[in-house]
């Protein structure tokens, strides 16, 4: 079960050569931890393995991003995202992750692959005002079309700007 942690207002910031890396079975439980992953959330091996990676989960994330990431990994391909992610005391810290499905020597699909860095503070910046949007709409909506019409905002905002999902998270970090 995931504990209640309130957030508040303390932004921890990865270092410019750390890399957070992790690795999840198919639903989502943590099967592998780096000790930067450990040291950021504040979460000792033991807390953590077994466990839905979702305990990192900050409540500021529309679930919409997180629809969107599913749905991506489910059809096998790799994916960019900003993630804001919660730690064990309720500071947060932003991410620029990148998930891959982990296939085993079968082809079988066993989990997923991640491996998180640190954002560049222009790629915070563009992605805050769309993801706060995102929430809003996800609280308006009743909870069975919330993640659907948050998403539905994403993509018009993507069609507004003339580019597709990926090319807008990649864009974000250029030049840093």
């Amino acid at each position: 079960m995931k504990p209640k942690i309130t957030p508040r207002d303390n932004e921890i910031k990865l270092g410019a050569d750390e890399f957070i890396v992790s690795k999840t079975d198919t639903k989502g439980k943590i099967t592998y931890a780096n000790r930067v992953f450990m040291q950021i959330a504040g979460y000792p091996e033991d807390q953590l393995l077994g466990i839905q990676h979702n305990i990192i989960r900050h409540p500021d994330m529309p679930r919409g991003v997180f629809k969107y990431i599913w749905d991506e990994l489910k059809q096998g391909h790799e994916v960019f995202g900003y993630v804001k992610n919660l730690t064990s005391d309720g500071s947060y810290y932003w991410v620029f992750a990148n998930i891959t499905c982990d296939y085993n020597d079968s082809g079988e699909l066993v989990g997923y692959y991640s491996v998180r860095r640190r954002p560049s503070q222009n790629a915070i910046d563009t992605i805050v005002p769309v993801y706060k949007k995102m929430l809003e709409i996800e609280r308006a909506s009743r909870t069975s079309e919330a993640c659907e019409k948050s998403l539905a905002y994403l993509v018009s905002v993507l069609e507004e700007l003339g580019v597709g999902y990926e090319e807008l998270i990649l864009s974000l970090d250029e030049g840093e």
